[in-house]
């Protein structure tokens, strides 16, 4: 007589097999791309969807073995650890802080993701990162700034472009922060696939969230404000960290302007022609684009009567 016992151990945990699939697959999509191959741009910024997919779909637990997984098989193909690192610093340890404050909303019986918290992070860790790499550069040559005008003189160079004083200054000094946005995006954008993919297939340990909902903190504005006057009191030959510290810090700022837009016009008849004609209109003026935003996020969470939670 047979009988048919249940496989237990780790190789027969479906976290440990989701975390592990991850992980190999999101390292594929950043080796596809570190070695240059057709399309490693796309699948480089695709790389963290295996990641979300594990720890929306199977936990923290799950999501760590994928970046811990990952980073492996980083370290084993590449001859130095700059790949991993790079991977760990724009994918692997802002995903795990997003996830792991995101879920808090489902640990404190919320049922739904929080928001709020996630969506400071895409600003506080940018700048984390930005006053590490400042630190790292200090130098009586000039550090950070130096360094960054030599890289942006090389590239425009390498492009053919001419390098007038004020372009590669304009340049610089927009750099931090468009990484940031663009980080920030990647990274959100990832997230709302990865959650949207599972619930399709019923796996999602959260219900649907929108992401239009999301409201800092009621302390962050003051961040970005703060930095700002350390750039206006610096010495102006250092004041190239403070300003890109405070412009990095409005990021989320900005993302929460876009939300409160999406929010104010979802009973509009004609909501998807006016997003598209606003949306052009930020690609076309950026800068005043930003600021309107960020006006239009403050009023909303703190010039209404009644302005919603922040999702914390």
């Amino acid at each position: 007589m047979s009988t048919h016992q249940p496989r237990t151990g780790l190789t027969h945990d479906p976290r440990f097999l989701a975390g592990a699939a991850g992980g190999l697959v999101s390292a594929l999509a950043a080796l596809w791309a570190f070695h240059g191959l057709p399309l490693g741009a796309i699948l480089f910024w695709l790389a963290p969807l295996p990641l979300c997919l594990a720890g929306l779909g199977f936990g923290l637990p799950s999501f760590l073995i994928a970046v811990v997984v990952a980073g492996v098989a980083l370290l084993v193909d590449s001859i130095s650890t700059l790949p991993a690192l790079i991977y760990l610093g724009a994918f692997g340890v802002p995903a795990a802080l997003l996830l792991a404050t995101a879920l808090r909303g489902l640990a404190h019986g919320g049922g739904h993701l929080a928001l709020g918290l996630p969506l400071a992070l895409l600003g506080l860790w940018p700048a984390a990162v930005l006053l590490l790499t400042a630190l790292s550069l200090a130098s009586p040559e000039g550090g950070l700034e130096q360094s960054l005008r030599e890289a942006v003189s090389a590239g425009l160079v390498h492009m053919g472009v001419e390098e007038p004083e004020g372009l590669v200054t304009q340049v610089i000094r927009l750099q931090a922060a468009a990484m940031a946005l663009w980080l920030a995006v990647v990274l959100a954008g990832n997230a709302g696939l990865a959650q949207w993919l599972l619930r399709r297939q019923g796996l999602a340990l959260a219900p649907a969230t929108r992401w239009s909902t999301a409201r800092l903190p009621r302390w962050y504005p003051a961040l970005p404000v703060l930095a700002a006057l350390a750039w206006l009191l610096a010495d102006p030959a250092h004041a190239l960290v403070p300003l890109s510290l405070c412009l990095v810090l409005l990021v989320p700022m900005v993302l929460q302007g876009l939300a409160v837009l999406h929010t104010r016009l979802r009973p509009a008849k004609a909501r998807a022609p006016l997003l598209v004609l606003i949306y052009v209109l930020l690609l076309v003026f950026s800068l005043p684009g930003a600021i309107v935003l960020v006006a239009l996020g403050l009023v909303d969470q703190f010039g209404r009567r009644n302005p919603p939670p922040a999702n914390t």
